[in-house]
């Protein structure tokens, strides 16, 4: 167990490192000059030089790369260009917008998923099962920018259900945070809601037909409690993993959500800094996005390793 989770940790610090040095290459080699930016197009040369060399910017590209990985190690992860902050400070102050986004979409995706899927590989066949197989297809062909529109339409500037656009911190009332949040989880958890519902419908059919169920079933055991007790539990092995994968997909998807609707996450951010070439905070908000999405899948396997005996048991075999 512990030499399975030094494996998984191991591959998430290589992964990080990796995808530093990429990202940190391919920033280097988009046209622009941070110099040019912050000082303005009336800066003289003598002041662009200057301004070039207290940055670094006329070293090598591995002795830039070896800074910029040391002072990130340290806490440092630079200063943007555009807002003149220091960029981990710009990107926590809109994590928890994109955080509580991610977040909400999931667990009304999952909610929804799981009790439709299940209850359709319960009454295969029935009108629940055809509704839950249509509601597969829609939910993954319909794009998320169109559906944000449409509902903005619909529910924010006709029916007046949730606000148009912005977004209220929790400390202005929690009715007003969760209000701003709605319309925006709801249009995310949609696109998230057809694998999950293919998924928990197939995993329960799975489990159903297991020999459990037929074993559970001749010794007289009512069949609501086997479902419950086996075929339930069975079922969301591999639910757990693709809920992991999504929640890490959609943590650094939510750009399109974020600009429709004027929320001030890390997409919105991420956006703004492209635009504006702000390559020190690109850097700093692709690596974030990066952790976050290793740590959501690290978090994944020990899911799955605490949900599933036979890997637990495979792994003190090999331990051993």
């Amino acid at each position: 167990m512990f030499r399975l989770i030094s494996k998984r940790l191991f591959s998430a610090l290589a992964v990080m490192f990796v995808v530093s040095l990429i990202t940190f290459m391919v920033l280097k080699w988009i046209p622009g000059d941070p110099a040019q930016l912050i000082l303005g197009t009336e800066a003289t040369p003598e002041s662009l030089e200057a301004l070039r060399t207290s940055m670094g910017l006329n070293l090598p590209w591995t002795a830039q790369y070896a800074r910029w990985l040391g002072n990130l190690l340290q806490g440092d992860w630079g200063t943007s260009y555009l807002f003149g902050e220091n960029v981990r400070t710009l990107i926590l102050q809109r994590l928890p917008v994109t955080f509580s986004l991610t977040l909400f979409s999931m667990i009304l995706a999952v909610c929804f998923s799981a009790g439709l899927g299940i209850v359709s590989a319960l009454f295969q066949g029935s009108w629940i099962d055809r509704l839950s197989r249509s509601l597969m297809q829609l939910g993954a062909a319909i794009p998320a920018f169109w559906l944000g529109m449409i509902f903005m339409i619909l529910f924010a500037a006709q029916l007046h259900w949730f606000p148009v656009t912005g977004y209220t911190p929790p400390a202005e009332g929690i009715s007003a945070y969760l209000h701003s949040l709605a319309l925006p989880s709801i249009i995310l958890a949609i696109g998230e809601s057809g694998v999950l519902i293919r998924l928990f419908r197939s995993s329960m059919l799975s489990a159903l037909n297991q020999d459990f169920m037929q074993s559970a079933q001749i010794k007289g055991l009512p069949r609501t409690t086997a479902i419950l007790k086996y075929a339930l539990r069975s079922a969301m092995i591999a639910p757990i993993t693709v809920i992991g994968s999504q929640t890490a997909k959609l943590f650094g998807g939510t750009v399109i959500i974020e600009t429709i609707f004027a929320l001030p996450g890390i997409g919105r951010l991420l956006l703004t800094s492209v635009e504006q070439r702000d390559i020190q905070l690109l850097q700093g908000i692709v690596l974030f996005i990066t952790l976050m999405v290793v740590l959501f899948n690290f978090i994944t396997d020990m899911l799955v390793i605490a949900a599933n005996p036979l890997i637990r048991m495979e792994s003190g075999g090999n331990e051993a």
